[in-house]
């Protein structure tokens, strides 16, 4: 090979490993918030894994069946081994001897008749039930918490945005003013309190960023990680509505499915079999023994041939008097009893209550989403007319003020009204028993990567 083949080989060599490094260099190394987007079903995913609310839930269900099944354990039957050696010394007036001695026996122990025993089980069964409903509660609230979280952080990123939109078009007044004063044409408070203005916005940016950085770090904490990337918005093109099942149908499926409401009426069962379990201190228990035992040992630790017995037996206890604690606690269950009936009827009240409101409330939040839009448009137009009206000297700085503000109040009353709107539809759904899947891939489905920020900019 030629030395100028070399040299071309080298050449091109060094030209590719600098176009890998330069590649290397500009290769993202981390989440960018303007590169990548998340929503609330990924969020949703994540927290079942990294949530301790959620995690715990799960815990707290498995244990319930593990207690179940402990209780049941007391009706089977109950097998024991012994073994045991001893060193024996007896002395008398006619011997002195030291020997060993040993036992083995195995005991089987079956209640046929215990009345306790039984209602404990039952309870704890009701209680082992109402574990999972409490974890499904305990999950549904979860979600509910990372939903109101995830709009919380969208509204306050939608304030600072709004609050930046505000402050180049109140800018853009003020230079209109600026010029209008240098031709004698516009008065030095038209100038002033555009400043003011400008200035106050500066200063509620600094506000808006922070609080936008607070709900970041709220939603970290439910997911386990720093939340960097960009929040779906709610689509522009979608219909926010209400599913078309009447009031009365979401109250009957609430009082058929909601995991608090199931929970509370495990927990009157697990009451009631508490409470079977106490008066069953007032019954007889009747039981099977079956035992076998081999021993060399015999009466008053004498040395004796080896024995072995076999012993088959059903035994009867009939409790008589327990200085009136048995009485008591049986008092003190049904008071227990009725506690747990209250709660009941108090949860039964809440999610009609909460149904309704919900219901409602979403049905007046779609109805004023229209209005919001209309309000929006009519604040749009209204604003450019102001602004060159201005121009023309037919209005002051205060009326451009006037209409700027409208404007964005305007734009944050319809967030506020959407955002409204689909924590009330996820609200309902949590109350009338719906699974949090379903509930967050329903409302994800108005969510879109690639919507705007409702057009926070003005024309």
């Amino acid at each position: 090979m030629s030395g100028s083949a070399v040299l071309l080989g080298g050449v091109f060599m060094l030209a590719a490993g600098a176009a890998l490094a330069q590649a290397i260099a500009t290769t993202p190394t981390g989440v960018n918030a303007s590169t990548f987007s998340t929503d609330l079903m990924q969020l949703y995913r994540e927290s079942r894994l990294e949530d301790p609310r959620v995690l715990a839930s799960y815990a707290q269900a498995q244990a319930g069946k593990e207690h179940q099944r402990e209780a049941m354990g007391a009706l089977f039957p109950q097998v024991s081994l012994n073994a045991g050696t001893n060193r024996i010394h007896q002395e008398s007036d006619l011997v002195q001897h030291s020997y060993d001695s040993e036992n083995y026996s195995l005991v089987l122990r079956q209640y046929l008749y215990n009345k306790a025993a039984w209602d404990n089980y039952q309870k704890f069964k009701s209680l082992a039930r109402q574990s999972e409903s409490q974890a499904l509660n305990a999950q549904a609230e979860a979600t509910m918490d990372l939903a109101e979280r995830y709009f919380t952080a969208l509204a306050a990123e939608d304030e600072l945005e709004l609050v930046k939109a505000e402050r180049r078009t109140t800018q853009k007044s003020l230079d209109r003013v600026n010029a209008l004063y240098e031709k004698q044409l516009a008065l030095i408070t038209d100038q002033l309190d555009l400043k003011a203005r400008v200035d106050l916005l500066a200063a509620q940016e600094l506000d808006a960023r922070n609080q936008a950085s607070i709900s970041r770090e709220a939603l970290a904490e439910i997911v386990g990680r720093p939340v960097k990337e960009r929040l779906n918005r709610i689509r522009d093109d979608v219909q926010l509505r209400v599913s078309a099942q009447s009031l009365d149908t979401w109250v009957r499926e609430g009082i058929a499915l909601n995991p608090a409401l199931k929970a509370n009426e495990s927990g009157v069962e697990a009451a009631g079999a508490a409470l079977r379990s106490g008066k069953g201190g007032h019954y007889p228990t009747l039981s099977l023994t079956l035992s076998a035992q081999q021993t060399n040992e015999g009466y008053n630790n004498a040395l004796a041939p080896r024995t072995d017995s076999y012993v088959a037996g059903i035994g009867v206890q009939v409790p008589l008097y327990s200085g009136g604690s048995t009485s008591a606690r049986v008092r003190g269950l049904y008071q227990d009893q009725i506690t747990a009936e209250q709660e009941l009827e108090a949860i039964r009240r809440r999610v009609v209550k909460e149904i309704t409101s919900a219901y409602l409330t979403a049905n007046s939040s779609g109805e004023k989403i229209s209005a919001s839009r209309n309000a929006l448009t009519s604040a749009q137009l209204s604003r450019v007319a102001a602004e060159k009206a201005l121009d023309y000297g037919m209005v002051n700085a205060v009326d451009v003020l006037t209409s700027v503000r409208n404007e964005f109040r305007a734009r944050r009353d319809l967030l506020k009204t959407q955002y409204e709107f689909v924590t009330n539809v996820l609200t309902l759904n949590r109350w009338a028993g719906k699974l949090p899947a379903e509930s967050v891939e329903s409302v994800n489905g108005w969510l879109s990567p690639g919507s705007s920020s409702q057009n926070f900019t003005s024309p």
